[in-house]
């Protein structure tokens, strides 16, 4: 199994895989096996929670509620993991080879060019942005007879405005009106972003006196992480270690249920980004009926999340069994997305010296995959198929 990047929904079913009787190799990263032992043994813990939570207040279907899988089989897919470097084909048996090279996105995340049988197909896995302070631009690749492309930003264009100065309002104004800041967030690389511009906002004199709070033992560390391997990202070992000390961290329980509790101004930057678990629903239930504060979504929303039914309108949301009222004000720094544009896709897609065979439209829903597609097609003049679930491609 080849791993682009640590994020959930792409390392998230790796135990269950091994809970079923995966016994393979995972070739990934060496940041990306950092994060995703992380990410993987933290998802383990929520859902064992989850689990006891729901059975002894007795609100789930199940009886009893399961977690998905467990710490074991957390720890057994992270045995299985093994980290290469970025730029050198690594053997992967059976005749096939792999070349890692960076994406963007988050730490570690790479592109992967598989050569197998006198074919190359790549994989973009998920592409970052161009000239992002922390992540390096997605490295171009000259060939493919194959392409399977991410399309999650397919069809949109990332607002121009500036990050840090879109942050800054929203905290003012909620301050100013003695409301606490909510951000859902990533716990790898968005919440990391988030306490760089929190850290260059106070270097250049504003927030002076807003306390920042990070509650989230696994962006805690990641954070930490992030100034470990300095190798692949852009910030100076001075400029990391100011980002990772602008906020006040809350690893134990008691200490998080404490910022619940307190009703002076700050930022909490919490997980989940899409608030469909952990630590930040807890501070939804408590600041969410509060009309002074502000539930600030820090980029994409998947559909059926709480954060788009929030972003949509949603007054009231259904937290651990119970409907919460949400009075606060619902606001979105949608230019923080880690995610390629429809821009910056095809601008990595100009750095192929000649068209591949076919180029697979994957990962993207909505007009994501149709608008990328129409874009290739019209521009390029590429065939492109958007790949359907389920179905098999003969690459001939």
């Amino acid at each position: 199994m080849i791993l682009t990047h640590a994020h959930l929904d792409h390392c998230g079913y790796l135990p269950k895989l091994v809970r079923e009787g995966f016994r393979g190799d995972i070739f990934c990263s060496a940041a990306t096996a950092d994060l995703a032992e992380i990410i993987m043994m933290d998802s383990a813990k929520i859902q064992e929670n989850d689990a006891e939570f729901a059975n002894r207040h007795g609100f789930s279907k199940h009886t009893p509620a399961l977690p998905l899988y467990g710490r074991h089989d957390a720890e057994r897919a992270i045995g299985q993991l093994r980290p290469v470097g970025f730029g050198k084909p690594v053997d992967l048996g059976h005749g096939a080879a792999a070349t890692f090279r960076y994406a963007g996105h988050i730490l570690g995340a790479a592109t992967v060019e598989v050569r197998w049988g006198g074919k190359t197909v790549v994989f973009s896995g998920d592409l970052g942005r161009y000239d992002d302070p922390i992540t390096p631009d997605p490295e171009p690749i000259a060939n493919a007879d194959y392409l399977l492309l991410e399309s999650t930003y397919g069809d949109r264009h990332h607002d121009p405005v500036a990050p840090a100065e879109a942050l800054r309002s929203v905290i003012e104004r909620t301050t100013a009106r003695g409301g606490t800041v909510i951000i859902p967030a990533f716990a790898v690389g968005r919440a990391q972003e988030l306490l760089y511009l929190l850290s260059k906002l106070k270097g250049d004199g504003a927030l002076p006196l807003t306390l920042v709070y990070l509650d989230s033992p696994m962006a805690t560390d990641a954070s930490e992480l992030l100034c470990r391997h300095g190798a692949d990202h852009k910030l100076p070992e001075e400029v990391c270690r100011a980002a990772c000390a602008v906020a006040t961290y809350t690893r134990d329980v008691e200490e998080s249920k404490a910022l619940s509790h307190n009703s002076m101004p700050k930022v909490i930057i919490s997980a989940s980004g899409m608030a469909t678990g952990g630590r930040v629903l807890h501070h939804l239930k408590a600041y969410g009926p509060d009309p002074r504060n502000t539930v600030l979504f820090s980029g994409y929303q998947a559909a059926g999340t709480r954060g788009q039914a929030l972003l949509g309108g949603a007054r009231e949301v259904k937290i651990h069994g119970q409907w919460i009222p949400i009075r606060a004000e619902v606001a979105n720094l949608p230019m923080l997305s880690a995610h390629a544009d429809v821009d910056e896709i095809m601008r990595w897609l100009s750095g192929f010296q000649r068209p591949p065979r076919r180029t697979f439209i994957v990962h993207g829903e909505g007009g994501g995959p149709i608008g990328l597609k129409a874009r290739i097609e019209e521009d390029l003049g590429w065939p492109c198929t958007i790949s359907a679930q389920g179905e098999a491609y003969v690459l001939s």
